[in-house]
Formats: structure tokens, sequence, C-alpha cells
């Protein structure tokens, strides 16, 4: 296999969560671009995600919308149930939804720590438990969660958020070792300041925009499209012995 082929996803299916708009949207439009089957999650994003998925389609492959609120209780299996009808078996797994909540360590609330631990981390776990049994049948898999810069640099008003990050990367390193065997790989993919919608509000502030942009090395923030070349060799053949990695695309801003 040269190593162009091995970036191919022909004939793979793929899930990615949280991927109806920034990185997750351009994550799974390039994992399409390769050749995967993908599948869109979002909560209620009905037209952003059918847009996503048209333009998937466009490229040839199979692709379908699943839309559940990862609050829900039941979530994961929900959307395990949903891929499983509308694909089949899911050779991919990329976990990119995320909740976070801005505010002052003092002012956070019960609610505000339980619904961004529940989705960031607990979801997570939930996530691998119900796709993994099946990658490890066919001994084959790839496992994707998308962490966060605040894993080492936290924001002073994300502390549960960034703590969520963290806590995924210590499962990913777990799990990595307890799925090698399988043929399934298990990494993290954490960006730094992405110009995502998420942090559209806040980078519009002048003053706060060049105070955030003074602590990256590279001197400028990223793009949806710079995460997406890592995830393909995570996600494809081409990174098959790399596994239980914390790998940044931050411009250096973790550093």
């Amino acid at each position: 296999m040269t190593v162009t082929d091995a970036f191919s996803l022909r004939g793979k299916n793929a899930l990615v969560t949280g991927s109806t708009q920034g990185i997750g949207r351009a994550i799974a439009l390039t994992l399409a671009e390769h050749g995967a089957n993908v599948l869109i999650h979002g909560r209620d994003e009905a037209e952003a995600g059918q847009d996503v998925v048209d333009d998937i389609r466009s490229r040839g492959v199979r692709s379908d919308l699943i839309l559940v609120d990862l609050l829900d209780a039941d979530a994961a299996r929900a959307i395990y149930d949903t891929a499983q009808r509308q694909l089949g078996a899911i050779d991919t797994l990329v976990i990119n939804a995320s909740v976070q909540l801005r505010k002052p360590w003092t002012d956070v609330s019960p609610a505000d720590f339980v619904e961004q631990t529940t989705v960031n981390w607990q979801r997570t776990l939930e996530l691998v438990q119900a796709f993994a049994p099946t990658m490890q049948q066919r001994r084959w898999g790839r496992i994707l969660t998308i962490g966060s810069v605040q894993q080492t640099k936290p924001h002073p008003q994300m502390i549960a958020y960034a703590a969520s990050k963290a806590a995924v990367v210590n499962m990913v390193r777990n799990l990595a070792v307890q799925l090698a065997p399988d043929g399934i790989t298990v990494n993290n993919l954490a960006p730094g300041v992405i110009l995502t919608d998420r942090n559209a509000d806040a980078l519009a502030d002048a003053t706060y925009r060049e105070q955030v942009r003074s602590r990256i090395p590279a001197g400028y923030f990223g793009e949806p499209t710079d995460c997406a070349g890592l995830a393909l060799l995570l996600c494809s053949e081409a990174g098959r012995y790399v596994t239980g990695q914390d790998i940044f695309i931050d411009g250096g801003m973790s550093l």
C-alpha cells in the first residue's frame, strides 16, 4: 500500500458528532472527500445539517443526518441505533460535539457543571461504549475525540469545560491501551483558537482579540480546515500506528 492509498477511506463508514458547522463540519467533509460515507450529527440544526449532508452526497458517497441532544439520558444509544439504520456498522467515530459555558468560576452553578461534564465527558464514554464493540468484531476502528488547548491552558472563565476536556484525554489514553489489540486507535485532537461561530462573539471585541492573538506564537487564528488534515491521518490507515496521543493544532499556544 502506498502512502496515498493509506489515506483512502473508500468503503468506510464514519460518524462525526457536532458536525453541522465549524470543526466537525470540516472534518466530516474531509472524510467524505477521501471516500468515507459520513453521518452528520447535531442537536436541532436540521437545515444546516441537511446542507452538510447534501454537500457530502455530492461527492458520491452516502450521508444522512442524526438530530439528538446529547443532554438526553439515552443520547448515545439513540445515536447508535439511528446510525445502524441509516448506514450500518460505523468504522470511524469522531466525537466533536461539546458544551462550553463562559462565566467566572465563582458563578458556575451545579447545573452548569453537570451540563458540561455530561455532554463533554460522560457522553464521550457512552458513545465509545456503544460503537467500539462492533469495531472490535471487525478488527478495525478509529476513535477520535476533539479536545482543546484548554487542557493545558485553561481559560479562567471556562473551568468546567477545560476540566472536562482534560478528563477526556485521560480516558483516551486508558482506552487506547485496551483497544489497540483489536485494531482500534484512540486519539485526541486539541485545537487552539479556531475561527468558528462559537468563538465569533468573544473575538469580535478588538482588544480581547489582540490579547488572544498575542498568546499564539504563530501570530494568527486557525480555521476549521486546519484541523481536518490531522483528523484524516488519525482516521485512516495512514495513522494505524498512532494511538493514545493528544495532538495540538494551536499555532504553538500550548507551549
